[in-house]
């Protein structure tokens, strides 16, 4: 009767454990499939943000061509300004410059107070540079949860149970195609 029980808890160990495996295949594919989600995820808002930094950039930089053909011009007048002749027509004209140039400063300020290309263009890369590099975290969460099924499908038991019941076929890790060709040394695997 021993030798029965034996038998019955050596299946049931058994039974437990292929269960387990089961479950952990299906937990580490899950795993894998919504760090790819994430990847994409973070690759989506990049494509969302970055046309409208863009815009924006290209807004400020309008802004600053114009302001600065402005500041070119009323220098220019400024320069034309005799200091032995006086011209009061050439003197209201250049008043009158300055005076559109300010009004459209203010007006400007007011409803931009901080333009300053530079700092949109700095503002922007560090966005981009975010942006990539959270999609570079993405992939490696991403890479690591490959691994991590791979390893549970490849490995003894797990891989007869795979076999048997599961049947799930091993994920290929991203890789950079253009970041490989930086590289003179190529793995053996």
């Amino acid at each position: 009767m021993t030798e029965l029980w034996v038998v019955i808890a050596i299946a049931i160990v058994l039974l437990v454990t292929v269960i387990a495996i089961y479950n952990g295949i299906i937990s580490r594919a899950n795993a894998a499939e919504r760090a790819w989600a994430n990847v994409i995820t973070q690759e989506r808002q990049k494509n969302k943000i970055i046309p409208h930094l863009e815009d924006v950039v290209k807004d400020y930089k309008a802004f600053e061509q114009s302001t600065l053909t402005q500041v070119t011009e009323l220098r220019s007048a400024l320069q034309g300004l005799d200091a032995n002749k006086i011209d009061t027509a050439q003197l209201e004209k250049t008043e009158a410059r300055t005076g559109q140039l300010l009004k459209s400063l203010n007006i400007t300020v007011e409803n931009y107070p901080e333009l300053k290309a530079s700092e949109s263009y700095q503002k922007l890369m560090k966005e981009i540079t975010d942006q990539q590099d959270n999609i570079g975290a993405a992939i490696r969460i991403f890479n690591q949860n490959v691994e991590d099924f791979n390893n549970g499908i490849e490995t003894f038991p797990n891989s007869w149970v795979n076999g048997l019941l599961n049947k799930k076929v091993k994920i290929k890790t991203f890789s950079d195609s253009e970041a490989q060709e930086g590289f003179d040394y190529k793995p053996n695997f």
